[in-house]
């Protein structure tokens, strides 16, 4: 087994008692420090507090706990550099092998109803992110897991092989530094909102996330999925809708029903918007949403063949069943 410690200090703490368990059973040090610490000990769970380590206490209503050089040096040492080695065991530090950290909960702090610009700035992690970057730049000696979703991927190559794959080890470190930047940028987008009213800066990072695979992109030899943008708006829009059944959407059809459903918030009276290739081959309003769709219909028969049908109301019986009776004839998304 070439791991020999491990560093635990995350806030999600969703399966790590089992995983936390099985490092144990491989006769892997765990180390951790605050609420971790308490969680796995009330698991039953040995570890060793960091603060044992460092010799140095938590501060600052737990601002500082790894931020200490015994911690940092026993993981960027690099293990192929004999001063490196040196270093440590002149300083009497030891490795760290593993680290497993993921960070305060801002994304879902900033949710939160009126939430004070005091408790957001102390979901900022600081930390956590430096841990991050110094095991995920020391990939080949330290392995990084920032997900638990990682966590059986991991466990299982060191029950097997006792390490990781180099190629498991720079995928985890990518990983990593994707999280990180992913963490600031949302930071830094939030208190720009909060704190200034630029509309163009001159630098802006756009955090996006997957939201779904495409079944193809823009043409059918073309591979696509679709990514929202971090933190999520609150408005009405194609990234918020949730897909009730059917095949995976195209690049297209997204890109359609991201017309139809902005085109029809323009309407206030009960209207149906048709898009189809991204142009509008049918709208209208009406005294209800029937007469809405039959209006909006009769404006193009054809084209509406592969496009997107969108409303402002919620779909009546009788709406659906005229819906059903064209999808018969002519197929079409809503």
């Amino acid at each position: 087994m070439n791991i020999k410690r491990a560093l635990i200090s995350v806030s999600d703490k969703t399966d790590l008692n089992d995983f936390a368990k099985k490092l144990s059973k491989l006769k892997i040090e765990i180390l951790s420090t605050g609420g971790t610490a308490h969680f796995l000990k009330d698991n039953d769970i040995k570890i060793t507090d960091v603060s044992s380590v460092t010799n140095f206490p938590e501060i600052l209503d737990g601002r500082v706990k790894t931020l200490h050089p015994v911690i940092h040096a026993g993981i960027l040492a690099r293990r192929d550099i004999a001063k490196h080695m040196e270093t440590l065991e002149k300083l009497d530090i030891k490795t760290i092998d593993l680290l497993v950290v993921n960070l305060y909960p801002f994304e879902d702090t900033i949710k939160k109803s009126k939430v004070s610009i005091e408790e957001v700035i102390e979901n900022i992690d600081i930390g956590g992110p430096t841990l991050i970057r110094a095991a995920s730049k020391n990939y080949k000696d330290v392995i990084i897991i920032t997900n638990k979703n990682q966590y059986a991927t991991v466990i299982k190559s060191l029950q097997e092989k006792g390490d990781l794959d180099i190629a498991d080890r720079e995928k985890l470190a990518i990983e990593a530094f994707s999280h990180t930047a992913q963490y600031d940028s949302i930071i830094s987008n939030y208190l720009s909102g909060k704190w200034t009213d630029e509309i163009l800066p001159d630098s802006k990072t756009i955090t996006l996330r997957k939201k779904q695979d495409m079944r193809y992109g823009e043409n059918p030899h073309l591979k696509g999925c679709f990514y929202k943008t971090i933190p999520e708006t609150l408005e009405p829009c194609v990234t918020n809708a949730l897909k009730l059944q059917g095949k995976e959407l195209s690049y297209n059809n997204i890109l359609d029903s991201d017309g139809a459903i902005e085109a029809i918030k323009e309407f206030s009276e009960p209207t149906c918007v048709i898009i189809k290739h991204a142009t509008p081959c049918g709208i209208a309003s009406a005294k209800n949403l029937l007469s809405a769709w039959r209006d909006a219909y009769a404006t193009d028969i054809y084209s509406p063949f592969g496009g997107v049908i969108s409303f402002n109301r919620e779909v009546d019986k009788n709406v659906a069943k005229e819906l059903l009776k064209l999808f018969l004839e002519v197929p079409c998304s809503m």
